[in-house]
């Protein structure tokens, strides 16, 4: 499914017509340009979803952190929400999108924002193109009623998905200094 597809659903839930493309010159086509991203990474950082975890290894900055840490290593640009380091037992500190620890390395596991919409959960692209139907309602068909009704939808699909996408994988077991086959 793409992103036009996405937009498409949001459109149909509130009885606009389809786009072909976001940079159309429409209304609906202007709106959802303005608003898909900020949409999409909102409803990425509400939740660990499994299709968006990611994992790598950060180099250290050349710079130290003025006091308190060691060590301050540069988020990766694509990270919309840091999840844990990969040792429960590591301290640190997120600060902008710097993060700071006493650790000579860091291994992070983190919330990427995803821009192939291949990768999405089907049910997550369901609650996607809700809150985005929700967000554009009024502006389109000017009914605080419909916009209403599309956040109450978002929120039962995004329970549901969230459901879905928790029960999956083998639950965490902490051993003493690792997450194996770890959930968040």
């Amino acid at each position: 499914m793409s992103v036009v597809n996405i937009c498409n659903s949001a459109l149909n839930h509130i009885g606009g017509n389809n786009i072909i493309s976001l940079t159309e010159d429409s209304k609906p086509a202007r709106l959802l340009n303005q608003r898909y991203e900020p949409v999409r990474d909102a409803v990425f950082r509400s939740h660990p979803w499994n299709c968006l975890v990611t994992r790598t290894d950060l180099a250290s900055d050349s710079a130290a952190p003025a006091f308190d840490f060691s060590y301050q290593y540069t988020l990766p640009s694509d990270c919309l929400r840091v999840l844990q380091a990969q040792y429960l037992d590591t301290i640190f500190k997120v600060e902008g999108r710097k993060i700071l620890t006493d650790e000579t390395t860091f291994n992070l596991i983190y919330i990427k924002r995803e821009t192939d919409t291949a990768q999405y959960d089907s049910l997550l692209i369901d609650a996607l193109a809700a809150r985005l139907a929700s967000e554009i309602a009024y502006p389109l068909i000017a009914s605080s009623v419909v916009a209403n009704t599309m956040l109450a939808v978002y929120d039962q699909k995004v329970r549901e998905a969230r459901f879905v996408d928790a029960s999956e994988g083998t639950p965490a077991v902490v051993t003493s200094d690792t997450f194996i086959n770890s959930r968040y």
